[in-house]
């Protein structure tokens, strides 16, 4: 028996270039993309301005970027996310093809957060927070419990300043690059001051080092240390928190939306709080004078040392690598940084971990006059461009993509009714 014969309107169905967006899950503009790359062919409508798309075809590019943009990795089936802001491999880091320790010790925080969003390097960025945004989002932080964490500050920060936006639903590239360079100054200067006058002008390092520190004056020095800081933790592949932004993004939330979902997950002591861990490991090791009866204490009680080894880095972590190399020309660092290499060389006896960023923060928070969750803070503020990056990837692919599917395991039903 031979197969049937397609008919004509089943040979013939096509799709104009808004249905093909649509089943596609992109702009139309991307559609267009993907022809004069070779992966889908057009045709001009006869008489009329436009183009229609085979519906197979255009079905079939459909199923093959679900399969390539989330998926399961063949190495221990975790999730995998087609991106192209950052790879991580052979214990280095690289922001859209460039190296991130390159970027970050050479151009400002603000540089190279545009690069990341953009892909073009812009000298002399700088960002500036909206007075009607400011305003609103010190009320919220001031309202707050003098105990309150930062990321408490920074997520209701965050809340105030979407409430002023009434653009904020628009998804579109140029909004929310809009809302980006607003959003982060805003952040920063809805922090209380850290006991001296808030300072609300200059580069946002210098801006954040008011609400940090209880020095005054900083040097030139700690000052680049600090903004080097932001640029090397502003992004780091897909996170937890990152993870949680890009779906709230997938479920097209605003991105203050988004930016509040990363601010919720980065407050676990395994993520944005490990620095505060580490900043107390290494006050207690400058108080005893000896890392030893400091590490006896934390394995005696069954804590993990933090501040040292990271998973995706077999060797040294290349954001703690260079940020001890700029606060070894801080003068005032230097016991702090003795105590780290101790802490370091004692735990290296049982287990060969190198120091990773959380050490180095905490080195630069202990010897700058910072409070321990002052790191938690740094990394909050550097990590939310890079949350708008992938919230910004993530508009541009197919809506709920980042929705699996789960594995039940309970009773098998049906079940009685329970009494």
């Amino acid at each position: 028996m031979r197969d049937r014969e397609p008919a004509p309107q089943d040979a013939e169905r096509r799709l104009s270039t808004k249905e093909a967006a649509e089943l596609l899950g992109v702009k139309p503009e991307t559609v267009y993309a993907y022809v004069s790359r070779g992966q889908l062919s057009s045709r001009r409508v006869s008489g009329g301005r436009g183009s229609t798309f085979d519906a197979a075809e255009v079905e079939a590019l459909a199923r093959r970027n679900r399969r390539e943009s989330v998926g399961t990795s063949g190495s221990g089936g975790e999730l995998s996310v087609r991106t192209r802001i950052t790879l991580i491999e052979s214990d280095r880091y690289f922001f859209r093809g460039v190296d991130a320790v390159e970027l970050a010790t050479r151009h400002t925080y603000e540089e190279v957060a545009e690069w990341l969003w953009t892909g073009r390097m812009l000298p002399g960025s700088t960002f500036t927070a909206p007075s009607a945004s400011v305003a609103v989002a010190r009320r919220a932080v001031d309202a707050l419990p003098e105990h309150a964490a930062p990321a408490d500050l920074l997520r209701v920060a965050t809340i105030a300043a979407a409430t002023t936006d009434p653009l904020r639903f628009d998804l579109s590239e140029g909004a929310v690059l809009g809302t980006a360079r607003t959003l982060i100054p805003t952040l920063v200067a809805a922090l209380p001051p850290a006991g001296h006058r808030r300072r609300d002008e200059g580069p946002l390092a210098h801006r954040l080092w008011s609400r940090l520190s209880v020095h005054k004056d900083p040097d030139e020095a700690s000052l680049r240390a600090l903004d080097a800081a932001l640029a090397l933790l502003v992004d780091h592949d897909l996170a937890a928190s990152t993870l949680a932004v890009r779906v709230a993004a997938s479920a097209r939330a605003h991105a203050y939306a988004a930016v509040s979902a990363g601010l919720g997950v980065i407050e676990g002591p395994l993520h944005g709080a490990a620095s505060g861990l580490a900043h107390r490991l290494l006050q207690d090791v400058l108080d005893q004078g000896d890392a030893a009866p400091v590490i006896a204490d934390e394995l005696r009680a069954g804590r993990r040392i933090p501040g040292l080894g990271h998973r995706l880095y077999p060797g040294e972590d290349p954001r703690a690598r260079a940020l001890f190399a700029l606060l070894e020309q801080i003068p005032r660092a230097e016991p702090a940084l003795l105590a780290a290499r101790d802490i370091v060389e004692t735990t290296a006896r049982h287990a060969p971990l190198h120091a990773n960023v959380d050490l180095a923060l905490a080195v630069l928070t202990a010897s700058c006059g910072m409070a321990p969750s002052a790191g938690e803070t740094i990394f909050a503020v550097a990590r939310t461009a890079g949350w708008i990056a992938h919230a910004l990837e993530e508009y541009g692919e197919r809506p709920l993509r980042m929705r699996p599917s789960g594995l039940y395991a309970g009773p098998k039903p049906p079940q009685p009714l329970p009494e």
